[in-house]
């Protein structure tokens, strides 16, 4: 089975280079591609939060990875499966974040927090609801807790 996705977005911000950490205060505009109407992003403003599903289009296709690694090649850390983490050189290559919403004016989203660098397509936005959140504690092991101790600071 294949299958074609296309942009609906692509974002805008000062992060050209891939880096691990400090995306915390990353502003980035999400800017509506042409073909899709302004009015697809009416209500959206009533939430405070945005899911943003990103394709990693700089990762090259020798990069990626299906097997078990350590996160960011730190001996560390074990070895887990790639599914086991959310590194970007994955097999589809698509990244998924969780987002403050600060303004929404006219085609364009201006969020808080996303982890994607300047020009990455953006393939869908949905806002996030408290219903779709886990109930109950997360459980994720210490190496995790780790890794992010810098990723949003």
């Amino acid at each position: 089975m294949t299958f074609t996705l296309r942009p609906i977005a692509i974002v805008r911000n000062q992060r050209k280079e891939i880096e691990d950490d400090h995306w915390g205060a990353v502003l980035s505009t999400i800017e509506l591609a042409e073909e899709i109407d302004e009015s697809s992003l009416t209500g959206i403003d009533t939430f405070s939060h945005l899911e943003v599903i990103f394709y990693f289009d700089k990762v090259l296709d020798h990069k990626i990875q299906y097997e078990a690694r350590h996160p960011r090649n730190n001996k560390e850390f074990p070895k887990v499966g790639i599914f086991a983490q959310r590194g970007k050189n994955r097999p589809n290559k698509l990244g998924v974040t969780i987002v403050e919403l600060v303004e929404l004016d006219h085609r364009k989203l201006i969020v808080k927090g996303l982890d994607a660098i300047d020009g990455t397509p953006i393939i869908d936005i949905k806002p996030v609801m408290k219903e779709f959140l886990p109930i109950g504690e997360v459980r994720q092991p210490e190496w995790s807790v780790s890794l992010m101790n810098h990723y949003w600071s």
